[in-house]
């Protein structure tokens, strides 16, 4: 038996968890919903307490709900957002004990034995957990009893306290839906007449496995401790950073340019062993006075080579006070990613060139004011490309090679010209030119698809080169007819 451990579990449900999220980003006011696309239909994922209020409930799709509420407002749902934030607020819970973990899309776990008397008690516990996640902007349910299937059902039908030893008793007059079991097998065994865990603790376990499976029979065992249901915690990510403590003060640049360069073998090397690279870098430099100063540079690449990064840090390091003398270095890498080892060779080195001068030319300005185009996958010339960050890591996408396109695009501009076909003669911006060549047509259409910005009709795109000597990009328009100029070949 394992229900006589003495352990002591909490569970933390967020019934409304992606809603309560979302609206703590963005509150608004009156019924609200996320949906979630299945298949080709959008449904509702999450709904607030005023959504319900109005007869919605989840799954009905997002058409149906409009209908019945046109008052409703909806947002897509962002299930890596919510990942992120329960992943935050599992950190919080670590206030209260060592052993948190993430359980499911809406939960958290917590084994809070030899913990509560922390706090008090489990009541009072519960009471501030309950106080500062309400606070929070959260709807949430706390159970909290010996095993972590028990507390969960107390969660989510009964929220309160289980006495020690007794998980039994405290789940005998709840629904059966408690142990979070699926709805068919729920639906199966009210038909049976079980309603109640009760129920199902006094009914044959024979005839129960051989039309239900194992699968119900071990929910239970685990949640009355007779099977063993342990809390994995989830790891912390790895933090690179090292520290030197300094004997004396130091307050020449020369020996802080020093101690940064041990540190920053000591942290490449770390990086190196792990297969990664710093795209973040942050020294902290601690006074004696108790001050600290922190000196923070961002790489245009991960970098894990300390003679690289070393002078990236004289410009900032000239501006430190270090007042009457400092006594500890610190370096973190505050943002890390993976970095494969790469062949040396005249395209690495040239590369490393071109990501250095980036890096420095960041240091002055802003990494966030070196743009670069990003391809979009898009056949709308206007929506084929984006400014991107020229140091974002996730560069993706290349331009096709055919058809060709011009080298330089501008928002279409009217030409004076009436005829459907290529006009032998045309003026755009003030100037007169004569066709000497005609290639195409290319036809393109509008993206009905697409949710961005698009044609509003057919374009019929034609290369002219002119006799004038400039090569340009026209296009036609059948539906509202008319010629444009959107590029310029070089």
């Amino acid at each position: 038996m394992f229900g006589g451990t003495g352990r002591r579990i909490v569970s933390i449900w967020f019934p409304r968890f992606p809603s309560d999220r979302a609206l703590r980003a963005r509150a608004v006011e009156g019924p609200f919903a996320l949906s979630l696309r299945h298949g080709n239909a959008d449904g509702l994922y999450c709904l607030n307490p005023a959504a319900e209020a109005l007869g919605l409930h989840l799954g009905l799709s997002l058409s149906e709900a409009r209908a019945f509420a046109p008052s409703l407002i909806v947002r897509p749902a962002d299930l890596a957002a919510d990942r992120a934030q329960l992943a935050a607020l599992r950190r919080w819970a670590l206030r209260y004990c060592p052993w948190v973990g993430v359980a499911g899309r809406d939960a958290l776990v917590l084994d809070i034995t030899g913990a509560a008397h922390l706090i008090g008690d489990e009541a009072m516990m519960r009471g501030d957990i309950m106080r500062r996640l309400t606070r929070a902007g959260f709807t949430v349910r706390i159970g909290i009893a010996d095993t972590h299937g028990a507390a969960r059902a107390l969660a989510h039908a009964a929220p309160g306290i289980a006495a020690a030893g007794q998980s039994r008793a405290a789940l005998a007059d709840l629904p059966i839906a408690a142990l979070l079991i699926p709805p068919q097998m729920d639906t199966s065994l009210q038909r049976l007449g079980l309603r109640k865990i009760g129920d199902l603790l006094a009914a044959p376990r024979a005839p129960l496995a051989r039309r239900f499976g194992q699968e119900l029979l071990d929910i239970l065992d685990r949640a009355l401790g007779d099977l063993p249901d342990p809390i994995m915690p989830e790891a912390e990510p790895p933090r690179y950073g090292v520290r030197m403590t300094l004997p004396e003060p130091i307050g020449l640049l020369s020996d802080v340019t020093a101690g940064l360069d041990r540190l920053l073998i000591r942290l490449c090397e770390t990086l190196r062993a792990r297969g990664m690279g710093a795209r973040s870098l942050r020294l902290t430099l601690r006074r004696v006075d108790g001050a600290a100063q922190h000196v923070p540079i961002r790489l245009a690449a991960p970098m894990r080579e300390a003679p690289r990064i070393l002078p990236l840090f004289a410009r900032a390091l000239e501006q430190v006070d270090a007042g009457f003398g400092i006594d500890q270095l610190r370096l973190e890498a505050d943002v890390v990613t993976p970095m494969a080892p790469l062949q040396l060779g005249t395209s690495a080195a040239s590369t490393d060139r071109v990501e250095a001068l980036m890096t420095r030319i960041g240091t002055r300005i802003g990494l966030e004011n070196l743009r670069r185009f990003q391809p979009i996958d898009s056949h709308i010339p206007e929506n084929s490309f984006a400014l991107a960050p020229a140091s974002d890591a996730q560069r993706q996408g290349v331009w096709p090679g055919r058809p060709a396109r011009p080298l330089i695009l501008f928002t279409p501009e009217p030409v004076a010209a009436n005829s459907a076909t290529p006009p032998a003669a045309f003026h755009w911006r003030r100037m007169g030119f004569t066709t000497a060549r005609a290639t195409g047509p290319e036809r393109i259409a509008p993206e009905w698809w697409s949710t961005a910005p698009k044609a509003g009709a057919l374009r019929d795109y034609w290369r002219i080169d002119t006799r004038e000597g400039r090569r340009l990009w026209l296009f036609y328009t059948p539906q509202n007819p008319g010629w444009f100029v959107q590029g310029e070949f070089l």
